[in-house]
Formats: C-alpha cells, sequence, structure tokens
C-alpha cells in the first residue's frame, strides 16, 4: 500500500524528496517548459507546512556520471524559487551527498529548502550502487518519490536508497498518476479510445498489444501511421517508415482485425518535399502520397473523422503527436486533436505525458483535460501493466 504524505509526522526531520525536474533549458539555461516543477509544488508546500526539512533531489539530462556545468540544476532552483515565491528561499548545494549536505540541510531554517546538485554527477546514481544508496539515505529521516517520470528507472535515489530510510511515501503528483493511469489499466469507461501518434512503431509496440484487449478503437497518426499504412500496400512516398518493423505492424492489425476492434489510419494528409521550417506545406486529399512527397500531419478529413470518434468516447488517452507539430504549417492536426479533447466535458481525457503533453501545453489546454502525465516512458510502461521499480520500493 502507497502512503500518503498526510500520514507523515515531519516536524524536525529531514526529508529526501525526489522530483523528476529533468526540464527543458534554451541556450541561456533558462527554463522552457516549468510544468514538471510546478506540478511538485502542492507536495513540497505540503511538506514545509508539516515541519519537514526538505532537500530536493533530481537528475537533468545525461551528464555521464561526472559534473557537467551545462547540467548544474542551478536553472531549475532558479525557476523554482521563482514559483515559491519570496516566502521561501531556495538553497543549491554543491553536491548531492556528504557532510556539506548534511550541515546544510541541518542549519535549514524555516522558509528554506536545499536544492540538491545532479545526482548523474555521479555514476552510481544509475548503477543502483549500495554504497551510493547509502550515502543518499545518510541525510534522510523521511523518503517522499514524488517523481512518477523517472519511476521506471531502477536508481540509487529512486530505489536503492530506499530501505534505508525509515519512513517512505508517495508525493500527491505520483499518486495522482496512480490513480488516473490506474483507472485507465483496469476498469475504463466505454467507448474507450487511444490516439497514438509520435515516430516509431517500435517504440510503441508493446503498448499497442497492451490497449487492444481494453479500447474500442486506436486512431493512429504521425510518421508511424505510415509504416502501418506501408503494411496495408498504401503509397507513402518518401515519407518515414521503419522498414525493419513492416512485420511487427502487420501482426498489430491482424491482432486487432481478429480482435473486432477499430484501427483508424490516416485517410489524407498535409506533406512537403523536406521536414523543415521553411517547408512549404501542400494538401493530398487521397490514402496515397505522391513519390516526391513526405507526409508531415493528417489532413483535414482524417481530423474530422478523427474527432468524430473522440465525441462518442466516454475515455481518451492520447499519446503521440499527430505530425511535426514544432512547426506551424504541420501543427493542425496535433491541434486538433488536444481541442477536440478539451471538449469532450462527459469523457475522461488522459494526456499521456511526453510530446503530447508538451502540445497541450503549447496550446494552453491542459487545464481542460482530466490528467496530462508527467511521465514519458513511465507512462508507457505503467499503462503496459508493467511493474514500476520506483513505486514497487515505496510499496514494500
Amino acid at each position: 500500500m502507497l502512503r500518503s504524505i498526510d500520514e507523515l509526522q515531519l516536524s524536525g526531520k529531514r526529508v529526501f524528496l525526489r522530483v523528476d525536474f529533468n526540464v527543458p533549458l534554451d541556450a541561456s539555461r533558462r527554463v522552457t517548459d516549468d510544468t514538471r516543477i510546478r506540478e511538485v509544488l502542492p507536495t513540497l508546500r505540503r511538506l514545509l507546512q508539516l515541519g519537514g526539512k526538505v532537500m530536493i533531489a533530481s537528475h537533468l539530462g545525461r551528464p555521464k556520471g561526472k559534473p557537467d556545468a551545462a547540467l548544474s540544476l542551478e536553472p531549475a532552483a532558479s525557476k523554482l524559487s521563482e514559483l515559491l515565491g519570496k516566502s521561501f528561499e531556495v538553497l543549491l548545494a554543491d553536491d548531492c551527498v556528504g557532510d556539506a549536505v548534511r550541515k546544510l540541510v541541518k542549519d535549514l531554517k524555516d522558509g528554506q529548502v536545499v536544492m540538491l546538485e545532479n545526482l548523474r554527477f555521479h555514476r552510481e546514481e544509475e548503477a543502483n550502487d549500495v554504497g551510493f544508496a547509502r550515502a543518499l539515505a545518510e541525510n534522510a529521516d523521511v523518503y517522499v518519490n514524488d517523481a512518477f517520470g523517472a519511476a521506471h528507472r531502477a536508481h540509487a535515489s529512486t530505489v536503492g536508497m530506499v530501505p534505508f530510510v525509515k519512513e517512505r511515501a508517495g508525493g500527491y503528483l505520483l499518486r495522482r498518476e496512480m490513480e488516473f493511469l490506474g483507472r485507465l489499466l483496469r476498469s475504463p469507461e466505454l467507448p474507450y479510445v487511444a490516439v497514438l501518434g509520435g515516430a516509431k512503431v517500435s517504440d510503441k509496440i508493446r503498448f499497442i498489444e497492451s490497449l487492444l484487449p481494453k479500447v474500442n478503437a486506436l486512431l493512429v497518426g504521425g510518421a508511424m501511421a505510415y509504416t502501418f499504412l506501408a503494411v496495408a500496400g498504401v503509397p507513402v512516398g518518401r515519407s518515414r517508415v521503419e522498414t525493419d518493423k513492416l512485420d511487427v505492424a502487420r501482426r498489430a492489425l491482424e491482432a486487432a482485425r481478429r480482435m473486432g476492434k477499430d484501427v483508424l489510419l490516416p485517410i489524407d494528409h498535409v506533406v512537403s518535399t523536406e521536414a523543415s521550417p521553411t517547408a512549404v506545406p501542400r494538401e493530398v486529399a487521397e490514402r496515397a502520397i505522391p513519390a516526391a512527397m513526405m507526409g508531415l500531419d493528417i489532413g483535414p478529413r482524417t481530423r474530422a473523422l478523427y474527432a468524430e470518434h473522440l465525441r462518442a468516447a466516454k475515455t481518451i488517452l492520447w499519446n503521440g503527436p499527430m505530425g511535426l507539430f514544432e512547426i506551424p504549417a504541420f501543427s493542425a492536426g496535433t491541434r486538433a486533436i488536444a481541442e477536440t479533447m478539451a471538449k469532450c466535458r462527459d469523457a475522461t481525457t488522459v494526456v499521456g505525458g511526453g510530446d503530447s503533453a508538451a502540445a497541450v501545453h503549447a496550446f494552453g489546454l491542459a487545464e481542460k483535460m482530466s490528467h496530462v502525465s508527467t511521465g514519458g516512458g513511465a507512462t508507457l510502461e505503467f499503462l503496459e501493466g508493467r511493474e514500476l521499480p520506483g513505486i514497487k520500493a515505496l510499496e514494500e
């Protein structure tokens, strides 16, 4: 059973709060999307309200086990300080383990929190090294995990250190993710429609196989749609096709047919000769794409068809954009899915993290969804029914 932070007695206790502040930065090292930081604020404020001395721990990027100034958590600490307001001070530690961290936490005053430096500056973090796990745990009386986006990783800060801390609990964000995603996994209200996009069939095949028994229909877009169209014998021009995964895609379509499940593929497209910001878009009204062109978004007829299925659904899961949505000329399909879901007020609408989450935030529609997951790989693995090491460690 996953314990709630509301059950903890924290007055004066040192709290290790594992978060996922692996946030995007621009060339000036400013946070460009603070969603993951904002989502942790309710948990952090509650821990402080309960009297805990909080140290916040996260990874950022892939520093390959050694300090890298470009991947310091300083930008995240600065953004957190801004979001918390003047009533709080965020101190950035030079490291995430050792006596200096211990003293910094011990000397914390009311209104102060410590941000530990990037966990992955130590190669032992990803190796789940027991010595490093003990070193992290030595500075904590209580362990709280609110990093759903990292819960599928068996690292020292998500799994290894947990048995060495007497008390543990799941933060509000982690528990909310488990509630909404668990509902989709166990008892989704029907009709249940899943919208899948993104680049690769290979990234989603296990996910598709786990969804087929549960959903009424799969609506497919993004580059992965062209692999499925190729299997169906539809000319796709120069669109991205995973030629080594054609058999995998064929088996998925055959499994859907055996189960009587609808798999909808694009019936028209927005295409161009190149995938670039300067590309000139062109609508192709047929399924077949001209030989010199590549599909970069679903077309208007497909948008209307998919919207019709979404409006009839009681449960909607969306994972993966419908096209190259970062370029405005190829964003209409992704925007159409987001806007249609936002209007489905009688349905449970879940956005499955990653680029889909980035899209609904960019379109200003996140607040109109039932739930926008902060996970990427963790969301997919959870919905596949796989056991996430970070959650299992808390429950044990």
